[in-house]
């Protein structure tokens, strides 16, 4: 299996990470910024529109770009707004992060399934567009509770840091990987 395949499934697994682990945050994130539950929930609103106008906008804006740099872009606005989330002392500056973090949502897994497929010879792109979302799939199975039980159990700043992690990985094993995959073909 291709790096940069293995790098594209922890890009995934970051990022269905993020969208999610907040909806088991939500009484926490509440108390925390002394806002409604419902108020809270906002943060969840706010990272689907922004996977929206991030999956237009971006993808439309970036199709004529190499891939590489492209997902490597992505991942670094990603990490940024994770951080922003994850430091975040105002309810405003959570949602900013959590808008940041979501623009590249859409254009991430639209552009990584053309780059995944790319990556392998042509009777084996179904299964490497499958293993790059199978991180989607990780992160809502496995990562989600964890993500959840670690800001339960300590603090909520501290499940927006380890989404971060995966994409900081990713980034050097996807430029190490399509190093590799340029090589090759």
């Amino acid at each position: 299996m291709p790096p940069a395949l293995i790098a594209l499934a922890l890009g995934g697994f970051g990022i269905g990470l993020t969208e999610f682990v907040i909806m088991g945050l939500l009484p926490d994130v509440a108390r925390d910024f002394r806002v409604s539950i419902p108020v809270a929930g906002y943060l969840i609103s706010s990272y689907a529109l922004g996977v929206v106008v991030g999956a237009l906008l971006l993808t439309a804006a970036v199709t004529h770009l190499r891939r590489k740099p492209v997902l490597m872009g992505l991942l670094v606005l990603f990490i940024v707004g994770n951080l922003v989330s994850a430091m975040a002392p105002s309810y405003g500056l959570m949602m900013l992060g959590r808008v940041i973090a979501s623009l590249c949502h859409g254009a991430f897994f639209g552009i990584g399934a053309v780059a995944a497929a790319a990556l392998v010879v042509p009777n084996k792109r179904a299964g490497a567009v499958a293993t790059m979302f199978a991180g989607l799939t990780l992160a809502n199975v496995l990562g989600v509770p964890f993500g959840t039980f670690i800001g339960q159990h300590s603090f909520r700043r501290a499940s927006h840091s380890p989404c971060s992690t995966p994409q900081t990985s990713t980034g050097g094993s996807a430029h190490a990987g399509f190093e590799v995959s340029r090589r090759r073909g």
